[in-house]
């Protein structure tokens, strides 16, 4: 009986042990709409000579990729769905793991919905939003089981077994063009992110990327007006400058040089908050 006990007790903490959380793997939550999900085709630079410390944790299955939800990858694109392009979160990961130190490890969570406005995320009434939406929006939205927030929240708590979270990405705002609410459902989302996750906000930031500029003629330009006041409404936040960062034809969404680039400043942005000295400019 004692014996069986005391054998008890070791497997109870080999198990806590195996699912231990290593300081030095950072989480970042990722989520917005079609930029933030990647909608540029994936070049052959973009799948070659990916850092094995730079970590997807797959949200859906995606057999063709083998790959199986719930588990971490070399984070070799695409980084959301099976078929979604390159995202920011790309080169935002690659530009961190080339500057941290080498026993640093980065992991990326994303969850985002092409198409949708900021209220699918809503906690609480993102059910009345999705009642009106086509039907292609409610195909994607079924991957993430039908609540992409709380599907968001269990990817972030399953990496938080592995890692710790350091930071939430945001790029969305197409869908909510001249919102001046925006910011304030922005609050509420990461406020309930933070309240869920068990976080401290000053301890993790919000990194919101402007929507394509001004400057490459971006059909939804004005809304970086709003975005760009989300620090007075979230104290702890940022705004990634898109200036420079070419788009598609469409001038929505960027093309995949100017996702690398926005990636590039999202990760500069992030290292200076984590305290590391920049090799480069973030405005570059």
């Amino acid at each position: 009986m004692i014996l069986r006990c005391i054998t008890l007790i070791f497997l109870t903490l080999v198990s806590l042990k195996s699912f231990s959380q290593d300081k030095k793997f950072y989480i970042f939550i990722c989520f917005g709409q079609s930029n933030m999900e990647g909608n540029a085709k994936i070049e052959a630079r973009d799948t070659t000579a990916v850092d094995s410390r730079f970590q997807v944790l797959q949200a859906v299955d995606c057999e063709a990729r083998g790959r199986i939800k719930d588990n971490w990858y070399t984070a070799v694109p695409p980084l959301v769905r099976c078929t979604t392009g390159l995202t920011p979160a790309d080169y935002f990961g690659r530009t961190l793991v080339a500057n941290l130190p080498a026993n640093i490890k980065v992991g990326i969570v994303n969850v985002s919905v092409a198409g949708a406005k900021i209220e699918v995320f809503e906690k609480d009434s993102y059910e009345l939003y999705l009642a009106t939406a086509p039907g292609w929006m409610k195909s994607i939205v079924a991957e993430y089981d039908g609540n992409p927030y709380a599907r968001l929240i269990a990817l972030a708590k399953l990496a938080q077994q592995s890692g710790v979270i350091k930071g939430i990405l945001l790029h969305q705002g197409e869908s909510n063009p001249n919102d001046t609410l925006w910011t304030k459902k922005v609050k509420e989302i990461y406020d309930n992110l933070i309240r869920d996750l068990k976080l401290k906000p000053k301890k993790v930031p919000l990194l919101a990327g402007e929507l394509v500029n001004a400057d490459q003629g971006g059909a939804c330009a004005a809304m970086n007006q709003i975005i760009a006041t989300l620090p007075q409404t979230v104290a702890n936040s940022y705004v990634v400058s898109s200036a420079g960062c070419t788009c598609s034809p469409d001038h929505l969404h960027f093309t995949a040089e100017g996702y690398r680039l926005l990636g590039k400043r999202y990760g500069l942005q992030m290292l200076s908050l984590l305290g590391y000295k920049l090799k480069e400019n973030i405005s570059h």
